[in-house]
């Protein structure tokens, strides 16, 4: 995982995380790399992972199972969706729709960009 230093890396790590979980490959009720599994592969201090999973605790994507380890929660993909739309509408939309207006940028011009980009990169195996 390469980190940008626009974010911290925590945040990074959460963002990570919740892609895992909408993209299938972390399912509901399956437990989660460990802390210290997930520093290892991400090369990271174990206290960074432990401080996203405590903040996805608390956003109830995952829950601790005292002993065993984290799982994704239930509601999972609904709270990830929830806590990462409000992320986008609030950082990143406003910085998106500047460089819109700055370029003259129209919604066709972007339908047709984003349908493509979908179709390219979700729907071709």
């Amino acid at each position: 995982m390469e980190f940008r230093d626009n974010k911290a890396i925590y945040l990074q790590i959460a963002e990570y995380v919740c892609e895992h979980i909408l993209l299938g490959k972390w399912k509901a009720d399956e437990k989660v790399p460990s802390v210290r599994e997930l520093a290892v592969e991400l090369e990271v201090n174990p206290n960074t992972v432990m401080r996203t999973y405590e903040l996805l605790q608390n956003k109830d994507i995952l829950s601790n199972k005292r002993g065993i380890g984290f799982f994704i929660a239930e509601q999972a993909v609904k709270n990830v969706k929830n806590y990462r739309k409000v992320q986008f509408m609030d950082e990143e939309l406003p910085v998106f729709f500047r460089s819109l207006y700055l370029l003259e940028i129209g919604f066709e011009e972007l339908q047709n960009r984003y349908q493509s980009f979908v179709k390219e990169t979700f729907t071709n195996p």
